[in-house]
């Protein structure tokens, strides 16, 4: 797994020859005997399943969306972690979740959830951790380097109430530094200009 900007977060990557540009995967590694979070986690190779284990495996996997299954229920069964989804979805999730999140709930301790309007999916949720750090599912993304977009207009359900999301975490959470998006570029600083310059 790759180190990002803070000695507690790590990212796995695979690249998307179609849209032309990597899907991330993001560890949260908490203190000893907390339980470690993954956010949509992507398939693993032997060389990150090791680093993973060694970091002390996952108790907790938080999946934005429906889209974004990818490796949950597989890493879930071989952790022993426990799923959870976005409370919207919650008839129709393709894989079973012990529990399912709504806006204003904190999944682990400084781990924090934001409901997403207006995306492909309902109730798509974002993380921000510790006030500081926006992880996002599907709705935000980075295609060129050092920008944030939104999904593009025809996959969207309510381009108005995305944009609208998106000013509400940052009216919510202006100490907002970094934006790790599940598609594309990561923004490691000013995360909250590069929010406001899209909505």
């Amino acid at each position: 797994m790759k180190a990002l900007h803070r000695p507690d977060l790590f990212s796995w990557s695979q690249f998307d020859e179609p849209r032309n540009l990597d899907f991330h995967a993001v560890a949260w590694i908490r203190v000893r005997g907390a339980g470690n979070v993954l956010i949509d986690p992507l398939p693993m190779s032997e060389h990150d399943l090791a680093h993973l284990s060694s970091l002390g495996g996952a108790s907790t996997i938080v999946v934005t969306n429906s889209d974004h299954t990818r490796a949950a229920a597989e890493l879930a069964t071989r952790f022993g972690a426990e799923l959870s989804g976005p409370a919207s979805e919650r008839g129709s999730f393709p894989i079973p979740c012990s529990r399912w999140l709504e806006d204003g709930d904190e999944l682990v301790k400084g781990l924090r959830v934001c409901t997403l309007d207006g995306s492909k999916t309902p109730g798509e949720l974002a993380l921000v951790l510790e006030d500081t750090t926006l992880i996002a599912g599907d709705l935000l993304r980075g295609h060129i380097g050092g920008k944030l977009n939104l999904l593009p207009d025809a996959k969207l359900r309510d381009k108005q109430k995305a944009r609208a999301s998106i000013a509400r975490i940052v009216r919510e959470y202006p100490r907002i530094d970094a934006v790790l998006v599940g598609d594309g570029w990561p923004i490691f600083r000013d995360g909250l200009a590069r929010l406001n310059e899209l909505v």
